[in-house]
């Protein structure tokens, strides 16, 4: 009996990212929608995205001055503990003398921000099966929202990295 792992399967791509040290969450997205209520700030767009492997639903803001996304653009995005790759926790401030290899380059955008809230569908007698994450990125929001098993890592009062890089397709 031979094992194949199917790297769209969502089982395995769980497993892989979990063993992946700092890295709370990633998936392709989808941008579905930008600024559907209208846009409040000249710099910020509200963008509205859908995962591709784990179907959850993203509402992102994003300075657009800075990162300009378009409707129609995939993206990868992570959301980790730190931006280093052995999972060493750091204290959040730039050190330009460290040499040690970091996510962040090999990323376009990145903010760091810290998780305000975490809301579940749960019903009295049930745990939440779905759940929605909400982190502040210095007032630019995100809410990341699906199946609760997704979002085990997130918790309230925790500082986590944003990183994106748009994908050619």
């Amino acid at each position: 009996m031979s094992l194949h792992w199917n790297l769209y399967d969502s089982s395995f791509l769980a497993l892989h990212f979990s063993a992946m040290a700092g890295i709370l969450f990633e998936d392709i997205f989808d941008v579905k929608d930008i600024d559907p209520e209208g846009r409040k700030f000249d710099r910020v767009s509200r963008l509205h995205c859908e995962s591709e492997s784990f179907k959850m639903d993203l509402i992102l803001d994003v300075n657009i001055q800075v990162y300009p996304v378009d409707l129609g653009d995939k993206f990868r995005l992570v959301v980790a503990s730190t931006l280093y790759e052995d999972g060493t926790l750091d204290d959040g401030e730039y050190n330009p003398t460290d040499d040690r290899p970091s996510r962040a380059d090999q990323f376009e955008y990145i903010m760091y921000g810290k998780v305000y809230r975490i809301e579940g569908d749960e019903t009295s007698t049930e745990a939440a099966t779905r759940l929605s994450a909400y982190v502040s990125y210095g007032g630019l929001l995100m809410r990341l929202q699906g199946d609760a098993n997704n979002l085990h890592g997130f918790e309230v009062d925790s500082r986590v990295y944003l990183l994106m890089k748009k994908l050619a397709f």
